[in-house]
């Protein structure tokens, strides 16, 4: 087909675009988030400060660049910078050190409840279900920290169990001990996010049974069971460990269902 006078052929304009494309910068890091619709400015920063741990150039520790120099990294705001940065601090990613500035957190990694929460309330997880990735995770894990668990671990587990049996006829202190025990033995598994999966998963069922808990008469058999757990752990003994904390998590989610069992009977009575 002949092209009239003055329109230049496809064959053309491909090469012109071509040509465009070859000669043209690559568009900077903050020019293609902030052209992209969905990405809001705060979320620019998070991204940013991700990319910048991720290539090595900041770590655990250091402290971030000022909102001034951030502002002009991404191109956005300083009042978008603050949002993002606060977005940061929720996540447990920064913190903010009076009048020293703003650091990335170095301590352990640390998960927090309040998401798994909402998510659970939106999509209808069940208590049941919940329970099932609990056990699944601390059975495993419980095995690994006793092939892995320093004479410190084993050290920081035997005080919580002592604490246990120092705390059998004050339901809500046994409880924080049973707490700490768990996060105790994950910490001994010398994973960071299977330590970390742990106290977020135990705190989900420690906040959940503190309203119960003083429904409980005997704790006593749930200190030996504690017990066993340390012990197998305390001598490098992976199945028994296993097994003692599978037996120790049945025992617990049925001793939740009789403490709720009970004060469902206590409320109706006094209705009555």
């Amino acid at each position: 087909m002949q092209q009239g006078p003055g329109m230049p052929g496809i064959r053309q304009e491909a090469d012109a675009v071509d040509s465009s494309a070859r000669t043209s910068p690559a568009p900077s890091r903050a020019w293609r988030q902030t052209s992209r619709s969905h990405t809001s400015a705060a979320e620019i920063i998070v991204e940013h400060v991700r990319d910048l741990l991720e290539r090595g150039e900041i770590r655990a520790g250091h402290r971030l660049p000022p909102e001034r120099t951030l502002a002009l990294q991404t191109g956005v705001s300083r009042s978008s910078v603050r949002v993002g940065l606060r977005a940061l601090a929720t996540m447990g990613v920064i913190q903010s050190r009076h009048g020293s500035g703003t650091y990335i957190a170095d301590g352990p990694p640390t998960l927090e409840t309040e998401p798994l929460r909402f998510l659970a309330a939106l999509h209808g997880f069940t208590r049941d279900e919940m329970f099932e990735a609990r056990r699944l995770i601390e059975v495993g894990v419980a095995g690994l920290s006793a092939t892995r668990a320093s004479g410190e671990h084993v050290a920081a587990i035997a005080e919580e169990v002592t604490s246990m049996f120092a705390s059998l006829d004050d339901p809500q202190a046994f409880l924080r001990h049973d707490l700490r025990f768990h996060q105790a033995v994950a910490s001994a598994c010398g994973n960071p996010i299977l330590t970390s999966l742990v106290e977020m998963l135990s705190q989900v069922f420690y906040e959940r049974r503190r309203e119960t808990v003083s429904q409980h008469r005997d704790f006593r058999e749930s200190a030996e069971m504690h017990r066993r757990i340390y012990l197998a752990i305390r001598q490098h003994d992976a199945a028994a460990a296993r097994e003692a904390m599978d037996r120790h998590l049945l025992q617990s989610v049925e001793a939740q269902a009789s403490e709720e069992g009970a004060r469902e009977e206590a409320d109706a009575a006094v209705l009555v």
